[in-house]
């Protein structure tokens, strides 16, 4: 059966081979910064469950320490020419786009596939299991159609990683400060604070401050998925649910929602925010945001309407 597993060590092989093209990078004044972030990554997913809860935690603050005192860095160069890759989409046309369809394609027929035939794969991570083969197919489709040099795939992916820099795993750390924060019983501390300042029996004022509170927690924290847990302590399930009997269904479904408007308008949401703003090398690095804001403010107002109307 394939497990997760699977997952953690095709990312850390792929993390591996960037820290050794990366030590490798010779014109890359950071190159030793970016091979042992990388590297140590790699480690994280490779040997996370044998290095034990202190031995991640060493992990992690060394990678800080890397990010933190700015060892990261991308060398200049290595862009394909234009001309290039004007002469390679007029050759191959759609079929690129076929290469970059086929991850989520492969990924959406697992998940389902993985569920129906019991014994292939672990059913409750079928997902992931799936994004990490569509990818394998993508990358084997796209090497024997377009025959690029066998490290190409590689060093680009190397190059678009050193851009994007230590933005790339903010996600993953955030994911777990929400955790840490659920067990340290943060949700209790600030589900106190908001009662106090709720006034007494007002529902409406206890779905403004869920709401609210996920777009805000979200913004802190970079990650709706890492407020949930805080706020659906604080105020969700013991007001919302318990107290006032709302559907627990739509109160968490679009209190997701009202996060996610948290999610448009921070810079720590970097996946989203700073690294397209990267990518596609803007002037301002807050640019997305700026634009985003005018759109997340009446939707979060929306949500928080719809979790009064349709939750009670």
């Amino acid at each position: 059966m394939i497990t997760l597993g699977f997952v953690y060590v095709l990312a850390g092989l792929t993390f591996a081979i960037f820290a050794a093209l990366g030590l490798g990078d010779r014109s890359n004044p950071k190159r030793f910064g970016n091979a042992a972030f990388w590297g140590l990554l790699a480690l994280s997913m490779l040997a996370g469950d044998r290095l034990g809860d202190f031995g991640n935690g060493l992990l992690v603050l060394a990678l800080v320490a890397i990010a933190g005192t700015g060892q990261i860095g991308r060398a200049p160069g290595g862009e394909v020419p234009a001309g290039v890759q004007a002469e390679r989409a007029a050759k191959y046309g759609n079929f690129l786009l076929v290469v970059a369809l086929i991850i989520p394609v492969v990924a959406l027929a697992g998940t389902f596939l993985f569920k129906w035939v019991p014994g292939l794969a672990d059913p409750k991570q079928a997902t992931l299991i799936s994004l990490g083969i569509g990818v394998l197919i993508a990358l084997a489709v796209g090497m024997a159609r377009l025959r690029p040099a066998p490290l190409l795939p590689a060093q680009q992916g190397r190059r678009l990683l050193d851009a994007v820099g230590w933005a790339a795993i903010l996600p993953q750390m955030l994911a777990s400060l929400g955790a840490v924060f659920a067990l340290a019983g943060v949700g209790e501390v600030v589900g106190d604070l908001i009662g106090a300042a709720i006034p007494q029996g007002s529902l409406f004022g206890a779905v403004v401050a869920f709401g609210l509170g996920m777009a805000l927690f979200t913004m802190v924290m970079g990650n709706a998925f890492a407020a949930f847990p805080v706020m659906i302590a604080a105020v969700g399930m013991p007001l919302l649910i318990k107290q006032y009997d709302g559907n627990p269904a739509v109160v968490a479904a679009i209190g997701m929602l009202a996060g996610f408007c948290g999610t448009l308008m921070t810079p720590m949401a970097a996946n989203f925010n700073l690294v397209p703003a990267a990518l596609l090398e803007l002037k301002n690095p807050y640019g997305v945001i700026k634009v985003q804001i005018g759109t997340a403010i009446p939707l979060l107002a929306v949500n928080i309407l719809f979790i009064w109307l349709f939750a009670f």
